[in-house]
């Protein structure tokens, strides 16, 4: 009734799908193979002089115990001791067994100690590894990935491997030695019933490699689905303030009962299947038992003389028997987990193997201080092929210079400033900062000395101390309220209950939006760049306040090259220079004077701004 019900949700709510259009991992179509496997095992590398050795031995111990205890029971208790009525060396074989299970419980301890602290810093490793690679991955890469998207692979990917690599390996190892080992024992205490009982076997196999690929694209569309609802969880409630100011909370509810119960039917999808392989086992479990009670009393009553068997192996292959569905039941459970891991690792090897767009190159020079000088020589640029930014861009922009960009949305301003920052590399032509084409010099060192300031800046979790820090590790306290109190922020956050450690939210949400971006600034300016871009940093903010931080720019800015983007003229007619851009061309250009006398596109953007304003 509730799968009816789920399934009549999701027919009314396909539509709201359809509204929205968001991109969603797609299944890997690989084939299952062990080149995979061996390098998801490399991450065991590191361990595997002391850790994974230590862990084997005490596996081996406890099978090793396990095995020999069903022949003690049956070859010699049974066939021997009690036979010969020998009540010493019964008495010997019980304290013997009673020995060998203490020996065995203290290589399960060690052995359980051990796999979990392996597993444990393998996780921890993939997981740093992942998240490092992610960090200098280029903008390209998160353009076409929601932040919801990119963490499921982190968390819940990885998070998949983790009973793999905990226990899943050393079980593996421990089943498939105890398998083996049954095998062995069983043809050499009798050839004729190890067979009998072996015949279920092909049938099991059978089965199971009919429902590999089946079980394995149902795990990796339960990996797709949970993409899909972090990314909408994601979304939601980073967008919590529009969708209530617009009163969408139900439509909201409703797109989102639709993502959970795709969610829902792909994992109920995935079990269903994953469980049909223990009833098999079960079942020929039943066969086999039934096969060793009615062929095994056959031949005990031949007796061994005549090809048949004694009690005491009969006994032994009952233990055997109940030891040998064990492990394959777990090998089926542990396939299943492996079918798991590896739709998990085949998205994790996704996002590992790939490149940065902006790559470094191996010979790249490091920019130990730069002056500032930037160049535009014939720069073109394009997202995609169908879209493209910059036309033949040529500019100069002097040291030490404050250049303003005008000019409508999608004019192209942006993407000058994403340019300079190396962000993005251009289609055509280069980018030069001090007559270096910057995809020869290291990007870490032309990074360091550009901060960016954005209109919707971001404020990490923490206290106000160590947002503006962040800027700058290494600086001090006093040169933190320094650069705060420069830029007019120290006013307000004396006023907070605990002044610089206060503590704020993930994205700065107890602070107003003029407050966050004077974080932002002192958070720039702290890290003293050379070359610093303002991309409608003034826009949150008030007049009052911007006039504050206009004056301190004025100071700040001397010897050091700015690039302002911003529509008030407030904020760019104090420019040096100012370029017009329209559609990724530039129109015009010169200082405020001089594009004010040509009465062109400038004029008309500064005109319509001062309509603008009288109208208010």
């Amino acid at each position: 009734m509730v799968r009816n019900n789920r399934k009549g949700k999701q027919k009314e709510t396909n539509k709201h799908l359809n509204r929205f259009h968001y991109t969603v991992d797609q299944a890997i179509e690989k084939p299952f193979n062990w080149e995979q496997m061996a390098r998801m095992l490399q991450y065991l590398k590191p361990y595997s002089k002391r850790l994974l050795p230590a862990a084997i031995i005490a596996m081996l111990i406890s099978t090793l115990v396990r095995l020999a205890v069903p022949i003690l029971i049956g070859k010699v208790a049974i066939d021997i001791a009690l036979e010969n009525k020998d009540v010493p060396l019964l008495i010997q074989l019980v304290v013997g067994i009673g020995l060998l299970y203490l020996f065995s419980y203290v290589g399960n301890v060690f052995r359980i100690k051990w796999v979990n602290i392996l597993g444990q810093n393998v996780i921890y490793d993939l997981r740093k590894h992942l998240f490092s690679h992610v960090q200098r991955l280029s903008h390209r890469f998160f353009d076409s990935r929601s932040a919801g998207s990119i963490l499921v692979r982190i968390m819940n990917d990885i998070n998949s491997l983790q009973e793999l690599f905990t226990n899943g390996i050393i079980n593996l190892l421990m089943d498939i030695v105890t398998l083996l080992g049954i095998i062995i024992i069983l043809f050499v205490l009798s050839p004729k019933l190890a067979l009998a009982i072996m015949v279920i076997l092909p049938i099991m196999f059978y089965i199971s490699t009919k429902l590999r690929r089946s079980i394995r694209r149902s795990w990796q569309d339960v990996r797709i689905q949970q993409s899909r609802l972090n990314s909408h969880l994601n979304e939601s409630i980073q967008g919590i303030r529009i969708t209530q100011s617009f009163s969408q909370e139900k439509e909201n509810t409703a797109f989102f009962d639709g993502v959970n119960t795709d969610n829902y039917e792909s994992w109920r999808n995935a079990t269903k299947k994953s469980a049909m392989f223990r009833p098999f086992v079960e079942m020929s479990n039943a066969i086999g038992t039934a096969i060793l009670i009615s062929y095994g009393a056959i031949l005990i009553i031949q007796g061994p003389s005549n090809g048949g068997i004694e009690v005491g192996t009969f006994v032994s292959f009952a233990f055997f028997l109940g030891m040998f569905w064990e492990p394959i039941s777990r090998l089926g459970q542990m396939y299943n987990q492996l079918l798991m891991a590896m739709a998990a690792s085949e998205r994790i090897f996704e996002f590992l193997d790939e490149e940065p767009n902006v790559d470094e190159k191996k010979n790249a020079k490091k920019l130990d201080s730069i002056k500032g000088h930037i160049e535009f020589d014939h720069v073109q640029f394009a997202y995609d092929e169908k879209r493209i930014a910059l036309h033949d861009i040529n500019l100069e922009m002097k040291q030490g210079q404050t250049v303003a960009l005008v000019g409508h949305t999608g004019s192209g301003k942006t993407t000058i400033a994403n340019l300079i920052s190396r962000f993005y590399d251009p289609t055509k032509g280069a980018v030069k900062i001090d007559g270096h084409d910057l995809r020869d010099v290291k990007i870490d060192s032309i990074r360091q000395q550009i901060s960016v300031v954005l209109q919707d800046t971001f404020i990490f979790s923490g206290t106000i101390m160590e947002n503006i820090r962040f800027g700058r590790p290494d600086a001090s306290d006093e040169e933190v309220m320094e650069a705060a109190k420069v830029v007019g922020a120290d006013d307000f956050i004396q006023r907070l209950s605990e002044g610089y450690q206060t503590e704020v939210e993930e994205r700065g949400n107890v602070l107003s939006a003029g407050e966050r971006q004077l974080l932002s600034f002192a958070r720039a300016l702290l890290a003293d760049p050379r070359i610093l871009i303002l991309d409608e940093a003034t826009a949150s903010i008030d007049t009052e306040t911007e006039m504050k931080i206009q004056h301190a720019l004025k100071r700040l800015l001397k010897g050091r090259t700015a690039i302002i983007i911003a529509h008030r003229l407030s904020t760019i007619r104090e420019a040096d220079h100012i370029f017009v851009l329209e559609n990724g061309r530039i129109l015009e250009q010169g200082n405020h004077d001089e594009l004010m006398e040509q009465q062109g596109e400038y004029f008309d953007l500064v005109k319509t701004q001062f309509q603008m304003l009288d109208a208010i």
